[in-house]
């Protein structure tokens, strides 16, 4: 007697919307895609040293010597030499409280709150002082984190107000959306956003559409319909990521303005050896980089960082290192 053909008995998993995974942050969709496409090169002599006092309190000294860029009317860069101190101190009471702080010679002064007020709820601050008039930037957020949704409040200075939501729809996919108003600069936002991801692979795709009213040559805005012009601009960003194995991740970018018809599409990876991280992009403007991290001892990295910008005829070269944990 012949046997019957093998039918498959597995049913398809039901969607729990009532158990659904908390999202990532907003801010944070692009996470994974940012590690390979954006590492943090740099041009020059670098030296970082982090001396730790005790479990929760550190000081760090950076150095950084290498040519700064200044802007120009012409297409050619113009750079300048330059040498920086940075003194840094973090303390970091896990998981409640980070305190971050880093000032330059030049004056600049970066700081950073980060605060868990609750379970649910977390503030943060940044703040960025620069001896430049108008060039000083403050900012407040405050999370709120719930079973299957996050939500932020964004406080900032020159009148910015924003607002932002992601929710779980299913176990991999989340929607979430955003709204901000600059009143410095009569401009308003709103942003759209989907994120997919699985153990292997990961998309995001994010929208905007920005509407502001231009200033006049002299940086103010002038009162009356009779002297603003009203224009639109939109941008799309979507981003892939596949995790080939634990070590390695290949991530693609598309980004678009819709209106102006600007395209860009990069393709990044991230290769996690035994005793070094190798990360690197490649974009449709010509533009290729490269960023190493070498683990020479327990506490000491070599680094090497190479951009080529060969559209612009712009090659920079960096090496540092980097000592303590």
């Amino acid at each position: 007697m012949a046997q019957p053909a093998p039918t498959d008995t597995k049913l398809d998993e039901k969607v729990d919307y009532f158990n659904l995974p908390c999202p990532i942050p907003f801010e944070e969709l692009h996470r994974e895609a940012m590690m390979s496409l954006k590492p943090d090169l740099f041009e020059g002599m670098r030296f970082d040293f982090t001396k730790m006092l005790n479990q929760k309190f550190s000081l760090n000294h950076s150095v950084l010597m290498g040519p700064t860029e200044i802007p120009s009317q012409s297409t050619e860069t113009i750079k300048i030499p330059t040498a920086n101190y940075e003194f840094g101190a973090t303390f970091i009471d896990h998981p409640r409280l980070l305190l971050w702080g880093r000032i330059l010679t030049d004056g600049r002064l970066n700081a950073r709150v980060k605060c868990d007020v609750s379970e649910n709820l977390t503030f943060k601050a940044n703040a960025q002082l620069t001896n430049e008039p108008h060039m000083s930037h403050g900012m407040v957020n405050f999370d709120y984190k719930g079973k299957d949704y996050r939500t932020q409040f964004q406080l900032g200075n020159g009148a910015l107000l924003g607002a932002s939501y992601i929710q779980s729809v299913t176990r991999n996919l989340s929607l979430g959306g955003e709204v901000f108003w600059a009143g410095q600069h009569r401009k308003s936002g709103v942003g759209y956003a989907a994120r997919y991801n699985t153990d292997k692979w990961i998309y995001t795709s994010h929208g905007s559409n920005i509407s502001c009213a231009t200033c006049n040559p002299s940086g103010g805005i002038r009162n009356g319909f009779s002297h603003t012009q009203v224009a639109s601009t939109g941008m799309v960003l979507a981003s892939y990521v596949q995790k080939v194995s634990e070590k390695v991740s290949l991530a693609s970018e598309l980004m678009c303005n819709y209106l102006s018809r600007d395209v860009t599409a990069s393709f990044g990876y991230d290769y996690i050896l035994r005793q070094c991280r190798l990360r690197g992009k490649i974009d449709s403007n010509g533009c290729c980089a490269a960023f190493l991290e070498e683990r020479l001892n327990m506490g000491l990295n070599f680094i090497l960082s190479a951009e080529l910008d060969h559209k612009k005829k712009d090659y920079k070269f960096g090496f540092g290192l980097t000592v303590g944990e």
